[in-house]
């Protein structure tokens, strides 16, 4: 009897070391790829903002006011707002400092735009914006004047009635033989002007081929047009 006993007690401690293994190779092993230990990315340094800065010309004088800048120069002076709230502007040490806590496609397209913007100013108030406007009138005799504020077309295409358009304040428009001159330091403001000029005498309708008689711009801020 003792011996069969000694034999079960065997069989069991058997059982028990085997079932013992297979647990063992079940289990799954902490491997750096598991889920239970993630890899984790370290984050690059210099890649949490985006900044540009910019260069104040020596006869350029600029202010900041609430994102609102005060462009200074010989020809006048020119506001820019360029507040933005993901922005962040600076002035120091006759520099600008345009900043974005993000590195964005959206952020950057915003800051190289006012850089834009900020540029235009500068050029605006120490060389000034000029647009260049012909006249063609191939029919009918125009006679194109500057009365005051008021710019004005008479005999257009035979009309009685003069076309006329005010000025916009900051801008200047001279009429030289068959050249318009539209200047000013807002390039905005310059360029919206001379746009206003050639859409006076615009016909719809019309091939520009064959009815020719008109104002067309012929330069933009000293590019041509072609």
């Amino acid at each position: 009897m003792e011996e069969k006993i000694e034999e079960q007690n065997n069989v069991h401690v058997q059982e028990e070391t085997t079932t013992q293994v297979k647990e063992e190779a079940v289990k799954p092993t902490n491997s750096v790829g598991s889920k239970k230990d993630p890899v984790k990315k370290t984050p690059v340094k210099g890649k949490e903002f985006f900044q540009e800065i910019i260069a104040v010309p020596s006869d350029v004088q600029v202010s900041l006011n609430k994102g609102i800048f005060l462009v200074k120069g010989p020809k006048g002076e020119v506001s820019k707002n360029i507040f933005n709230p993901i922005i962040k502007t600076e002035l120091n040490n006759n520099q600008i400092i345009l900043t974005s806590n993000t590195r964005t496609k959206r952020s950057k397209k915003i800051i190289y735009t006012y850089i834009a913007h900020l540029k235009n100013t500068f050029k605006g108030v120490t060389q000034g914006h000029v647009y260049k406007l012909k006249i063609c009138s191939g029919h009918f005799p125009m006679t194109v004047a500057v009365k005051g504020n008021t710019f004005e077309i008479k005999n257009f295409i035979g009309e009685k009635v003069p076309r006329t358009i005010p000025i916009k304040e900051g801008v200047s428009v001279k009429v030289d033989g068959d050249i318009i001159v539209v200047e000013g330091v807002n390039k905005e403001q310059t360029g919206q002007m001379a746009a206003s000029i050639e859409q006076l005498t615009k016909r719809p309708g019309f091939d520009k081929r064959i009815f020719q008689d008109g104002i067309y711009l012929t330069e933009k801020d000293g590019k041509e047009i072609k």
